[in-house]
């Protein structure tokens, strides 16, 4: 009984704190706090017992300045491990903040408390959170917005009004045991039931609930600056709104030069900052995510979230109009929309593109097999457990103590350093004839890194493969923006493709979509020491291994030299 109040009594404690410092700003430090708790939610007609920051989902958007110092404690109240990673944040002299589980720092255990503490300086847009243990982020996540600091402005023209979209999956289960289910039989994950839209699926799916499919109020004649977000976990989307046109100012939190279209591509985790003039007919109409699934052969929900953008004082007489949605597999407009866009060299932050590179990589992202154990039936292809792999290393996370504090205490054995230049065999990477060759499907299951000295231009060509199957990879890095200098289809040809690199104003980015059966080259400064990790931001695939980590020297001054773990940091 005593503990039953007790615990009570925490709870009670922990939303009276958290009422108290939900938005306690002075001067440059904004500081709130997390709960996170079992919520029930009901999204697909029936209720669903989810994990939630704050009770809510998405969980809260914190909006700071540039320049801000964010404060955030975190209490773990659900019965899972659990870390919050600031996607997109640099954390310049914080990597102990950056979050990803056993990279650089071991989970929030069930019942603990850890505090992120980090600095926003040198960013502006749009970024999120999101928990980085397991399927955890399905319904741990929220947005991160930066504002120029005070006396500032956009390089744009100043929107009349902003907003926040937020694109998510939705399981009629618990993701943490659909992925669990999936690891244990070496197959593939089940499908998400619906999409989300701020949380909610929409008007083409079945809700059981009417009028909670997500609405924006809009006068006309002005101008609105969207800030959209993809949250899935395994799904790209395009983004449409009907008899709209949009003109994207940023992406990932970078200031782009304007470029209009009718349709955005948001692999997961990336986001867009775009436009929106209200110049249509007063009425309703819908705004639209629906899946780009670029692998062949493989099952998908192929229904479409909605939103509505209502223009003030329409009457719903006849339903929304609706966009025509690409076809999911228009791999046309998928390409042209990621490679056009370029950066606004005008900006604050804009730094030019290093010419000269000191590491040259040459990576190979695709997926594979591993070993079925002999006692076990698989479900992957031959009998054998799907797997991933970059350069041939399919990336497994440690589980008694973090890479970072591993590097940091100069502890043996946990990770090695040889993570290849290049691959170990060179063939025909994008031939669809080599999907199902056995002698190459198999790689070793390894934590192993790329060291590279403070300060070194670090150049990648990432090289998506056939094997298995070709796809669309949404590849993430911790710690750093990059700029991607040129993208296209088949095998790469350094004579020929480096020949149309941009090094003017390339498109700075901390997630790339490295194109269905093609390549992408990406270059940036690793001016930031830790362990950085670098993972395709298809959920289904991080645990397979489709993984690496850089490890960036101290680069000799204080400022540029590791520091010390904070005395909260959770341990193993």
């Amino acid at each position: 009984m005593a503990s039953s109040s007790s615990s009570v009594f925490v709870v009670g404690f922990l939303v009276a704190l958290l009422c108290l410092s939900l938005w306690t700003a002075s001067a440059d430090t904004v500081e709130t706090s997390f709960l996170v708790r079992n919520l029930t939610a009901n999204r697909l007609c029936q209720n669903q017992v989810i994990t939630a920051v704050n009770d809510s989902l998405p969980g809260p958007t914190l909006s700071v300045k540039e320049g801000d110092t964010l404060i955030v404690h975190v209490f773990n109240r659900s019965p899972y491990n659990l870390t919050i990673h600031w996607h997109g944040v640099f954390q310049r002299s914080t990597p102990w903040a950056d979050g990803p589980e056993f990279i650089t720092q071991c989970p929030i255990r069930p019942g603990g408390n850890y505090t992120y503490r980090f600095n926003l300086t040198g960013q502006e847009g749009t970024l999120w959170w999101h928990s980085h243990v397991q399927w955890l982020r399905a319904t741990v996540y929220g947005a991160l917005v930066i504002r120029p600091r005070d006396g500032q402005t956009y390089p744009f023209i100043q929107p009349y009004r902003e907003d926040t979209i937020l694109l998510g999956e939705w399981w009629n289960a618990d993701p943490i045991d659909v992925e669990n289910t999936a690891l244990a039989s070496g197959g593939a994950p089940a499908n998400a039931d619906a999409y989300t839209f701020n949380g909610w699926p929409g008007d083409l799916f079945n809700t059981c609930v009417s009028n909670n499919t997500y609405r924006l109020d809009v006068e006309p004649g002005r101008t609105y600056l969207l800030r959209i977000i993809n949250a899935a976990l395994n799904t790209q989307f395009f983004f449409k709104i009907a008899n709209h046109s949009m003109t994207v100012v940023g992406a990932d939190a970078a200031y782009t030069n304007p470029f209009q279209t009718d349709v955005l591509v948001l692999g997961p985790g990336q986001t867009h900052d775009v436009l929106l003039t209200t110049n249509q007919s007063l009425g309703l109409y819908y705004m639209t995510a629906s899946p780009y699934a670029s692998a062949v052969g493989v099952t998908f929900n192929g229904n479409t979230t909605t939103g509505i953008i209502a223009y003030q004082n329409s009457t719903q007489t006849t339903p929304p109009i609706l966009p025509d949605i690409p076809a999911s597999n228009d791999t046309t407009t998928a390409f042209a929309f990621s490679s056009n866009l370029t950066s606004l060299v005008t900006s604050p932050f804009w730094s030019t593109v290093p010419r000269t590179v000191d590491e040259n990589m040459f990576v190979t992202v695709g997926l594979g097999l591993t070993p079925c154990n002999s006692s076990q039936n698989c479900s992957g292809f031959f009998g054998q457990r799907l797997s991933a792999s970059m350069n041939n290393r399919s990336f497994v996370l440690p589980s008694q103590v973090s890479l970072l504090e591993a590097v940091f205490r100069n502890i043996s054995g946990v990770y090695t350093t040889d993570f290849p230049d290049t691959p170990p065999l060179v063939f025909d990477y994008t031939n669809l004839n080599n999907s199902f060759n056995q002698s190459l499907l198999f790689a070793p299951k390894t934590t192993s890194v790329k060291r590279v000295r403070f300060n070194a231009t670090v150049q990648v060509v990432f090289q998506n493969t056939a094997l298995i199957g070709v796809e669309n990879h949404p590849m993430h890095l911790h710690g750093f923006n990059f700029y991607v200098l040129a993208q296209g289809f088949g095998n790469y040809n350094p004579a020929t493709d480096s020949q149309n690199f941009n090094l003017v104003n390339p498109q700075e980015r901390n997630t790339i979509g490295v194109p269905v059966g093609g390549w992408a080259v990406i270059r940036f400064r690793a001016n930031n020491p830790g362990v950085w990790y670098v993972h395709c931001h298809l959920d289904v695939h991080l645990p397979w291994g489709l993984a690496m980590a850089f490890l960036v020297d101290n680069g000799g001054t204080p400022e540029s030299t590791l520091p010390p773990p904070p005395a909260d940091l959770p341990q193993c």
